[in-house]
């Protein structure tokens, strides 16, 4: 039913399909193409979900859902790698919309909403994308003719705007967006279930700020001594903090500081990141130096920065040999990592960067977005005092506009 309206209003969504047998799995992957997302129907929090990038992860994937006792359909989509995903809240009458909030996600497509740190306003998406997402969030409220709170996901590459799910609930987010713009978005929600139309509201098609509010996830990572911080399509998050500022990175920043990410402002970042990223690092890499931070890097990626004149110093996985990562982090000589895996062995290999960052607590990003934002941050940080201001001053500069 939902993918008939999508295709009568004519929008994108990625390629997708249901597998009700094991074999189905198999050939239906392979007809829509790796990398693929699987997940099974009716679960919660992203339960058993996977993005699966050939046979031999399908094959572990098959393997490990029946180990959990997961139970057909399992939903299959391609995964737009590099997307940029977006999340939409949405309080409808069943006549008029009110686009209470559309938050970019910092981390690519792939990574559970729950888990993201994301921007109110969005903060690199084109003006175009944004009233685009308002035009097909308000044609899908009527389609679905929803009354009460929403929530839209997209996904946005390459200028287009795919739908990833429409959810007819409350989000987690909702509390988020009430507190960046003092809107009280579910009160308002349950006046139209009690019959009021938005429109006595006084509140227009969708609200503006003029600063930047980012959420962030906290992790119980250093509680759970085997388990890999790697982010990915199940939540794992266990709560949540804001930082508003009048500029992103200064937001991002003081999100971090709160989650318990304290940025360096010298010191040596470790980077090893999977080949789909390198070609980020010469403006990642170049923005670091010029902050007066040192690159320390693995071999693969040593060798594509030393390709293109980047100053950088070696440093050896665990199985290459003394003197290793973990002695540099024993003596205290890495500030930061950024380390995006590609595939289960690149998984597994850096599994110990990972592990090792919560270890020695130290800032740690496992998206290349992640790392380009931690990046912003310390920009801010190093440019501008970081000031403190109360939630009613933010306000009362929205009624100034």
């Amino acid at each position: 039913k939902f993918n008939n309206v999508i295709e009568k209003i004519n929008l994108l969504q990625p390629e997708n399909a249901m597998a009700f047998r094991e074999e189905e799995i198999y050939e239906k992957a392979a007809t829509i193409g790796f990398p693929v997302l699987l997940r099974p129907s009716y679960v919660l929090g992203g339960r058993a979900m996977e993005v699966i990038y050939g046979e031999a992860g399908l094959l572990n994937y098959i393997k490990k859902i029946f180990k959990q006792d997961i139970s057909f359909p399992i939903l299959i989509d391609k995964f737009l790698e590099d997307a940029i995903e977006v999340d939409v809240d949405v309080l409808s009458d069943g006549e008029s919309t009110y686009i209470a909030g559309i938050m970019e996600h910092i981390e690519e497509a792939g990574v559970h909403s729950g888990d993201i740190a994301c921007s109110l306003p969005a903060f690199s998406l084109k003006p175009s994308a944004v009233e685009k997402i308002k035009d097909i969030t308000e044609t899908l409220c009527r389609e679905f003719h929803i009354k009460g709170l929403a929530n839209m996901q997209y996904a946005v590459k390459n200028d287009e705007i795919y739908i990833i799910e429409v959810n007819p609930r409350a989000s987690r987010t909702i509390p988020f967006i009430s507190k960046a713009t003092g809107v009280p978005v579910a009160k308002l929600a349950t006046k139209v279930l009690l019959g009021e139309k938005i429109k006595t509201f006084g509140l227009g098609r969708s609200f503006h700020i003029n600063y930047f509010c980012v959420k962030e996830a906290v992790f119980p990572f250093s509680k759970f001594t085997n388990v890999d911080p790697m982010l990915g399509p199940e939540m794992r998050s266990t709560g949540e903090v804001m930082g508003i500022d009048l500029n992103f990175g200064m937001a991002y920043a003081k999100s971090q500081i709160a989650s318990g990410q304290n940025l360096p402002l010298s010191g040596n970042v470790l980077i090893s990141v999977k080949d789909e990223d390198k070609k980020y690092l010469n403006d990642l890499c170049g923005s670091l130096i010029d902050m007066g931070l040192n690159i320390l890097a693995t071999k693969g990626t040593s060798e594509y920065l030393n390709k293109y004149g980047i100053k950088n110093k070696e440093i050896n996985k665990v199985k290459e040999g003394r003197p290793h990562i973990i002695d540099a982090l024993k003596n205290k000589e890495i500030s930061m990592i950024f380390n995006t895996p590609s595939g289960m062995k690149s998984l597994k290999d850096s599994y110990i960067i990972r592990r090792s960052a919560v270890e020695f607590l130290l800032p740690y990003y496992t998206t290349i977005r992640g790392a380009t934002a931690a990046c912003m941050a310390i920009k801010a940080l190093k440019e501008n005092n970081l000031s403190v201001n109360a939630l009613q001053d933010y306000y009362k500069r929205i009624n100034d506009i």
